[in-house]
């Protein structure tokens, strides 16, 4: 298993993205994004995707250079069309031009549609956050992948439907970032290139029985992963429901549906506050200072060193890593090393 330098990772997922038809710019936001991810644990949203982001380019499912169009817009609201650019290019426009509005109006909603994939959704609340901003994003596939099935149900009707919070907090901002299904897809995808069977409770087969074979879930008919809630899975699948609504619909885009939408990307919805236009900004730091405090100030169970909340394990992992390097595993790296000698881009060491 080998383990890089994250700056080593950085430059040479950066060179992948360019040869792969990038342009400059856009390799340097995206390839920092995928590793950012890898810092903090998020395998699944790292630079195990160049290889699909490459892919997509050449079949026209991301497009370099495409512009964000403003569909409609209000002080306060900003509804986007994509164009099928990298997704983390033209969310970070969307949270610029919101994070303007919220800091102005107090609040500020987004949508997008025909975006590439937008990554990570907590690397947004985290960017709010260094702005003082709340935030709250949600995405799906664009009616393009669906992947968990309704409790009770044997095929997938829902993609994984990422939710993500961000609230302001000093140096260590409250980030809850979770797809509202047992896991991940793209944990799934990577288990899949490991040639690894994933954990129990995460996948069933076509038939509906719990099964550890990652390929299930990509053959045709697919399985599909669990909803997020164990026993209470309704509760998981109801927010996946939701999300959908609000992300496919309301944008103007896509939402799951028998025929799948053509091209693989995500509907974006993105909601910023600026704490200062309600209760106050010191009211509001006051007030989130006493609660952290003492929730972790908790009597803890022995053996418990500490009472984690949201954003504590990625600051854990981005410690470690950031210090001793990003350990992928063989077969995706294996992938990435391929697609650099196809592209003529030399390996770190």
């Amino acid at each position: 298993m080998p383990t890089i330098a994250p700056l080593q990772l950085e430059r040479f997922s950066i060179s992948l993205l360019a040869a792969g038809g990038a342009t400059a710019r856009e390799a340097e936001v995206v390839g920092k994004s995928l590793v950012s991810a890898n810092l903090r644990g998020y395998e699944s949203h790292g630079v195990m995707r160049i290889p699909f982001y490459i892919q997509a380019i050449a079949d026209g499912e991301v497009v370099s250079q495409a512009p964000l169009d403003v569909l409609s817009e209000s002080a306060t609201r900003l509804v986007g069309d994509a164009n099928w650019g990298f997704g983390q290019v033209q969310a970070g426009i969307l949270l610029d031009r919101l994070s303007a509005k919220a800091k102005s109006e107090g609040m500020a909603i987004g949508t997008l549609i025909h975006s590439g994939h937008i990554g990570r959704l907590g690397e947004y609340c985290e960017l709010a956050a260094e702005r003082n901003l709340i935030s709250m994003l949600m995405v799906n596939s664009h009616g393009a992948a669906v992947r968990v099935a309704p409790p009770g149900g044997t095929a997938p009707r829902l993609s994984t439907n990422p939710l993500a919070i961000g609230v302001p907090h000093g140096q260590e901002p409250l980030v809850l970032d979770f797809s509202t299904s047992a896991t991940a897809e793209g944990k799934v995808r990577v288990k899949k290139i490991a040639g690894e069977q994933c954990p129990d409770g995460w996948l069933l087969d076509k038939d509906g029985r719990p099964t550890n074979d990652p390929n299930v879930l990509y053959q045709n008919p697919p399985g599909s992963i669990l909803p997020m809630g164990g026993a209470q899975a309704y509760k998981g699948f109801g927010l996946g429901l939701m999300i959908e609504i609000l992300t496919g619909a309301l944008s103007g885009g896509v939402c799951a549906r028998e025929k799948t939408y053509p091209k693989k990307g995500n509907c974006v919805f993105m909601l910023l506050m600026d704490p200062a236009g309600f209760g106050g900004a010191e009211h509001f730091r006051g007030e989130v200072d006493q609660l952290v405090e003492y929730i972790r100030g908790c009597p803890r169970i022995p053996g418990v060193e500490r009472i984690l909340l949201p954003g504590d394990p990625e600051r854990m992992t981005y410690a470690k890593r950031n210090s001793t390097g990003i350990a992928l595993d063989d077969e995706n790296w294996a992938q990435l090393t391929k697609l650099a000698a196809k592209l003529g881009i030399a390996v770190p060491q």
